[in-house]
């Protein structure tokens, strides 16, 4: 038994050893392939930062030495990548010969610094070319800048385009500012006419839009929530407060709002964004004229005021 045991040891003995040596070997290929793997890694990360740094170069080359096509496609691309760095470098076709170059830029230079994208797009308010002027007012209401506010109203009241008085309002409802309210409401003084009823409808939605951006900090949608998909749903109920109470400017509007939801003659567009608008302002006085409403033949705008009822029903009364 001794015997026969003493002639087994040394064979595990060896099957010991060469089983040490396979895992030291597969540890040591291991290494090799995480090491590996992690040069790959790095030269992949170096690559796609070259890359990209390469391709902006050739989309600053192209802004400034392009043709307008070429200028108008690089503007294209800084603007689809949404970054400090490439609004930077679409800053010189601002004030390119090309009024259309001009115009694609506007876009283009939004994600600098607030302020520093307001000082680049504020000049070409006073371009000669319509688009330009257009192009910017929209762009600047994308910033979300107060001082945007008077330069915007400036324009709307001096400039003789219909199209750039409206850009003007949308983009003051996007700065999500309530001291533009007045201005707008006072748009919508006037009796509705075939040639203001755009600029009505536009100058109603821009105060529900600066309600909403208010309320709940989301962008806004007149479109109610059930007919909207599931994911585009952020309709919150506990956020809505009454603006009328701590904002005069929303208390000055709700009254005009109302005789406009209640007017015959006014259009079904102005009226449904109305809706909206008292439902986001959350002021409780609203409250007869939207219930009057729910039985509406337009169907879009019964649902609206059926929204914005749940919207006031869930203000705070001591708001």
């Amino acid at each position: 038994m001794g015997a026969g045991s003493s002639s087994k040891h040394p064979t595990r003995g060896v099957t010991f050893k060469k089983r040490k040596k396979g895992e030291r070997e597969k540890r040591r290929r291991g290494l090799q392939s995480f090491n590996l793997c992690c040069l790959f890694f790095a030269f992949f990360v170096c690559f796609a930062v070259n890359s990209s740094a390469q391709t902006l170069e050739n989309l600053a080359g192209q802004i400034r030495s392009g043709n307008s096509e070429q200028k108008r496609s690089a503007l294209f691309e800084l603007r689809n990548r949404q970054s400090e760095e490439a609004s930077r470098i679409a800053l010189p076709a601002l004030r390119d010969a090309d009024e259309i170059v001009r115009a694609t830029a506007a876009f283009s230079v939004i994600f600098l610094p607030a302020a520093e994208s307001f000082d680049a797009l504020a000049p070409n308010l006073q371009d000669k070319a319509e688009i330009v002027r257009r192009e910017t007012a929209y762009a600047l209401g994308k910033i979300q800048n107060s001082s945007a506010i008077n330069p915007l109203i400036q324009t709307f009241q001096k400039d003789k385009s219909t199209e750039v008085k409206n850009a003007c309002v949308v983009a003051l409802g996007e700065t999500g500012d309530a001291s533009a309210v007045d201005f707008l409401t006072q748009i919508l003084q006037p009796k509705p006419t075939d040639e203001n009823e755009f600029l009505r409808r536009s100058a109603a939605r821009a105060i529900g839009q600066i309600a909403q951006i208010i309320q709940i900090k989301q962008s806004y949608t007149v479109t109610p929530e059930n007919f909207l998909p599931e994911k585009s749903k952020f309709f919150t109920l506990e956020k809505y407060r009454n603006l009328s109470a701590g904002f005069p400017q929303f208390r000055n509007a709700v009254p005009v709002l109302t005789r406009i939801l209640q007017a015959a003659k006014e259009s079904d567009d102005t009226k449904r964004e109305t809706a909206f608008a008292l439902g986001a302002i959350g002021d409780a006085a609203a409250l007869p004229v939207l219930q009057s409403n729910t039985n509406s033949k337009d169907y879009y705008l019964a649902e609206i005021c059926r929204e914005s009822i749940k919207k006031l029903s869930g203000v705070n009364p001591t708001d």
